[in-house]
């Protein structure tokens, strides 16, 4: 069993470890960057990996990108990305804040292989975490086990796979060939057969599950398409420039310190412009191809609103849906070829993370302003929490958005620990 040490493991090698990876070369000594490991259970970096889709958008500024806002001169900058690849030019000629998916994945692959201290190795997927044995009454490390057997020990971890994606219960006895989730449509999709695949129903009524529609409606041309959602309709994103504000990395610190109940409120209140809505340009799009499905008479897609899915079976090579009208009351059966999955991610902590805090004795995953995570005394060992925090940090937390200032609010916390634990030792040495 090969084992090997670091003084900072991050897992997952998406858009925030890369932020924490740029702060670490630009805030912190040499040597801690240079004793960083970020593992990436896949062969490279992608964003969005289910989803990149080459006409898909991103939905924020480009100028919120890993670094930006928190040095606007890095040469980590999605600018100087462009820059570098010769394609500055025709993205300023485009004229757009939002570029497109593909661009940003681009970007974060190329930051990954830019980082000069910090180091990311590929094809490494993390099965387990658990604290290390303790020494003196004291938790000082991490031990964090790969697929491959490889035992990684660190003083500080930090976590930012993201979260688990969210399959209803009536669909997790299916064949995964015939129930696909959002994140996972880009590979699995390749393995459905377009000759035998006529009707298809995607579950879900915000952005997801529009771009799997639209995905679907373009891949299977012979295809009934058909949304299924629990709402009256779909809407679009509030976007408004007064919103927009809530998403500033500033507002985290007004929200930090609210009353709990008063967070649940403003959760609530900015769930639409996040979570329950549609980029215009989706609806518009959506919108025109079904007025002129009616016009030509073929009507391919359909939307079947204030629905639930009560229930899903396998009968012969058919996957059968029980639906409730929520109006009426009434159940129907619904019989298709293929159903997928944009229901999004689930609401608590992944199941990591949940895992990590019980073996800690920590009890529910918590974190303090700076992301660590509230353990017991007995440890000194850190656990950083990344892209999960909305309860407490907003709901930026898993956006874009904030990555340039939580990564500078992270690595500032780890040095200033990494600074203190310094000066004990020192302490104990001299006495």
């Amino acid at each position: 069993m090969r084992h090997q040490e670091v003084e900072v493991l991050a897992i997952g090698a998406g858009p925030a470890n890369l932020a924490l990876g740029i702060a670490l070369e630009e805030l912190a000594p040499k040597e801690l960057a240079a004793s960083t490991l970020i593992i990436e259970q896949h062969d490279d970096t992608v964003w969005q990996r289910g989803m990149l889709l080459p006409w898909t958008q991103s939905q924020v500024s480009f100028l919120k990108d890993l670094v930006t806002l928190r040095n606007p001169r890095s040469e980590y900058s999605f600018i100087n990305y462009l820059h570098s690849i010769g394609r500055l030019d025709e993205f300023i000629n485009l004229g757009t804040f939002t570029p497109y998916r593909s661009e940003i994945s681009g970007y974060l692959q190329w930051v990954a292989s830019s980082l000069r201290e910090v180091r990311v190795e590929y094809g490494r997927r993390c099965v387990s975490i658990e604290p290390g044995p303790a020494r003196d009454g004291e938790v000082t490390h991490w031990l964090a086990r790969t697929a491959d057997g490889s035992v990684l020990s660190s003083r500080n971890l930090v976590i930012g796979a993201g979260r688990d994606a969210h399959v209803p219960a009536e669909f997790t006895g299916l064949p995964g060939h015939r129930v696909i989730h959002s994140t996972r449509y880009s590979d699995r999709i390749e393995q459905v057969d377009p000759d035998r695949t006529r009707r298809i129903v995607v579950v879900g009524g915000a952005q997801s599950a529009a771009e799997l529609l639209w995905a679907a409606h373009r891949r299977f041309p012979e295809a009934q398409c058909t949304m299924l959602m629990r709402s009256i309709g779909l809407n679009a994103y509030q976007s408004s420039k007064f919103t927009n504000e809530l998403f500033y990395p500033s507002f985290i610190d007004d929200f930090y310190a609210t009353r709990s109940e008063i967070r649940h409120q403003v959760l609530r209140e900015m769930h639409v412009t996040n979570y329950a809505g549609l980029a215009p340009a989706m609806l518009e799009t959506l919108y025109r191809e079904m007025y002129q499905e009616r016009l030509q008479g073929t009507e391919r897609l359909r939307m079947l609103t204030l629905t639930d899915v009560a229930g899903a079976r396998m009968d012969g090579d058919e996957v059968v849906l029980t639906t409730v009208d929520r109006r009426t009351g009434d159940r129907e059966e619904l019989r298709c070829d293929l159903v997928l999955l944009g229901t999004g991610f689930v609401g608590d902590m992944p199941a990591m993370v949940r895992e990590l805090a019980a073996a800690t004795g920590a009890g529910q995953a918590t974190v303090d302003r700076d992301y660590r995570m509230v353990l017991p005394e007995s440890y000194t060992a850190n656990c950083y929490l990344q892209g999960v925090n909305e309860a407490t940090h907003g709901i930026a937390d898993s956006l874009l958005s904030v990555l340039a200032m939580r990564s500078r609010d992270i690595v500032t916390d780890l040095l200033a620990r990494r600074g203190a634990a310094a000066d004990e030792s020192l302490l104990a040495r001299s006495l």
